[in-house]
């Protein structure tokens, strides 16, 4: 178990989880639909995840332009920034609709489990 985590291995490839969570939130607004949930909910949890993603294409585009030293401080600050903002936006929907807050946190929360799972098992399937 300890090779397992010890070994450092290259960083796999974010397409096929993207991907993934993208599917996770495509296939949730026909369900929301189909329960008669309110899509208000399903359209914020959708925003919040494609401005995750873009975020990340940021950060992604700064570290391969940047020094070593100051990639690590700008993902640093992205991994930092994205969660505030995340809760900043789920919290202030909380104090105006909880069902609605509820609603967006379960959409979101849905496709990053797939995202970081998939990664987690591109990354400890690879070789070290």
């Amino acid at each position: 178990m300890r090779a397992l985590t010890s070994t450092p291995r290259p960083e796999p490839g974010h397409l096929l989880p993207t991907l993934a969570g993208a599917l996770v939130v495509g296939l949730a607004l026909p369900v929301f639909l189909l329960a008669g949930w309110r899509v208000e909910g399903w359209a914020l949890g959708a925003v919040l995840w494609l401005g995750v993603q873009g975020l990340n294409l940021l950060l992604a585009h700064v570290k391969a332009r940047s020094s070593s030293l100051a990639a690590s401080g700008v993902q640093a600050f992205g991994l930092f920034f994205k969660a505030i903002a995340l809760l900043v936006v789920l919290f202030a929907a909380v104090a105006s609709d909880p069902q609605f807050a509820l609603a967006a946190a379960v959409t979101y929360a849905l496709a990053y489990t797939l995202e970081l799972g998939i990664s987690l098992l591109a990354y400890f399937g690879s070789e070290a």
